[in-house]
């Protein structure tokens, strides 16, 4: 059970990133029915620590020694990361923590911290488009992924930028509490209660307003309409464009193909489906546009690595229906 978090600093910590960690596990909201964290702030270099916004420094009591306890250990960006060292303690410390089933969580490049200590060898990981060249460079023995808003290799979880900062936390949310919890956090924080780990990072070739609105509509009228089999000529019509157009713009905005978004969308809808009802794998697999029980484990297993019922278990638990 998440419980206990600490968000752990060096010198030079980025403000908002660590903003991040404390807005999600930070805050508490137990009045309002929401589980409350046991939540510090710990230095790694001292009791205060200078940021990279002029003037702004943060002191706190809390040493290496609070990271023990916890469940999460968060690492937020901070300046230089890409080039400097870092206190063999506190490496020690995250090698031990992974070690007894610690979450780690990085963002944006606190997940240069997780390399030095050798937590991402052999794993997939995220990091800002702009650092990925050099993270992979400095670490070869780490899977970079530099176009995904962050990956979840349990128990180390790294995101990009600061806002997959913010899905990464809630996606550990969601994981560990369920998507009721996840989504009344993100309805307080006004943010999108979930985006795939998998969404591109960044827009290459940034499209007019207009354009983008368009493109925003269809994708509206796609997630409202997951169980019906559309092609990309309808959806093109819909935006009055040209198939090629449209697929183009479509693959700007987003990412990634149509097909490949609306298949994306109906697995969240499933797993949403499978969290919070107890409906058969028939009527989800017709809800969510894969027509039967066997469409839905094909490509379930094909996402996720893992089958919808045995999906169903991890967050409702073996009693849960079938």
């Amino acid at each position: 059970m998440l419980q206990n978090v600490a968000a752990v600093l060096l010198d030079g910590a980025h403000p908002f990133e660590l903003g991040v960690i404390c807005e999600v596990f930070g805050i508490d909201r137990s009045d309002e029915g929401l589980p409350g964290y046991d939540f510090a702030v710990v230095s790694a270099e001292g009791p205060t620590l200078g940021t990279h916004v002029g003037g702004l420094t943060v002191s706190t009591p809390y040493g290496l020694e609070r990271l023990e306890e916890a469940d999460l250990i968060a690492v937020p960006a901070g300046s230089d990361f890409v080039r400097r060292e870092y206190p063999p303690e506190l490496l020690d410390a995250l090698r031990r923590a992974t070690g007894r089933g610690t979450r780690v969580l990085s963002v944006c490049s606190g997940v240069f911290v997780l390399a030095a200590a050798g937590l991402l060898d052999g794993r997939r990981c995220a990091v800002h488009w702009h650092h990925a060249a050099e993270l992979a460079r400095q670490y070869p023995r780490a899977r970079v992924a530099p176009d995904v808003l962050y990956v979840d290799e349990d128990p180390v979880v790294t995101s990009a930028g600061t806002a997959a900062g913010i899905d990464a936390c809630l996606h550990i949310v969601r994981k560990e509490q369920g998507p009721e919890v996840a989504n009344r956090i993100a309805r307080r924080m006004v943010v999108p209660p979930h985006r795939d780990g998998g969404q591109a990072q960044y827009i290459e070739r940034p499209l007019p307003r207009s354009s983008c609105d368009t493109v925003g509509e269809v994708l509206a009228w796609m997630e409202q309409h997951l169980d019906e089999e559309v092609t990309v000529e309808q959806l093109a019509a819909r935006a009055h464009m040209s198939p090629r157009t449209f697929a183009r713009r479509f693959q700007q905005e987003t990412g990634t193909t149509p097909y490949r978004w609306i298949l994306r969308q109906r697995v969240l809808l499933a797993q949403r489906l499978l969290e919070a009802t107890d409906e058969t794998m028939d009527s989800i697999a017709w809800r969510a546009g894969f027509g039967t029980a066997a469409a839905l484990r094909h490509q379930f297993v094909r996402t996720l690595g893992t089958t919808p019922h045995a999906y169903r278990r991890t967050f409702r638990g073996p009693e849960a229906a079938a």
